[in-house]
């Protein structure tokens, strides 16, 4: 199956954010919580549009994906939610960007975005110390 041409895929931005919370919440507990505000805040129909999907978290920060067309009602949303696993807990917006890289720059410095490691093939037909 072909990939879609760049000028018809969805365009997205990466709102980077810190929790601050009573107690440590997990990144399970924050999609739920953020959906959750969303929902109640937005509709289910305005959250399908708005496209939330948080990608990263860990240590209090994290960067959420949403729709480029919905960042004000994204933004809205999170500032919406209290609660955390019953705990009060808030979500503060550090900013918004149009890729993970420039949002992980500008806004979370000692945050890591996973970079999985490569490693490179041997060939196994090439033994070591001889030269060809």
């Amino acid at each position: 199956m072909k990939r879609l041409l760049p000028s018809l895929r969805t365009k997205k931005r990466y709102l980077a954010f810190e929790l601050i919370s009573e107690e440590p919440a997990g990144r399970g507990d924050i999609v739920k919580e953020v959906i959750s505000s969303a929902s109640s805040l937005l509709g289910d129909i305005t959250t399908s549009d708005c496209d939330i999907r948080v990608l990263g978290f860990e240590a209090g920060k994290g960067i959420i994906q949403c729709s480029h067309t919905r960042v004000k009602e994204t933004r809205a949303a999170l500032a919406t939610l209290t609660r955390v696993n019953g705990k009060r807990a808030t979500l503060h917006v550090l900013g918004a960007s149009g890729t993970v890289k420039k949002a992980t720059e500008k806004f979370l410095k000692d945050y890591t975005v996973f970079e999985p490691e490569i490693h490179e093939k041997r060939d196994s037909r090439k033994t070591p110390g001889k030269v060809d």
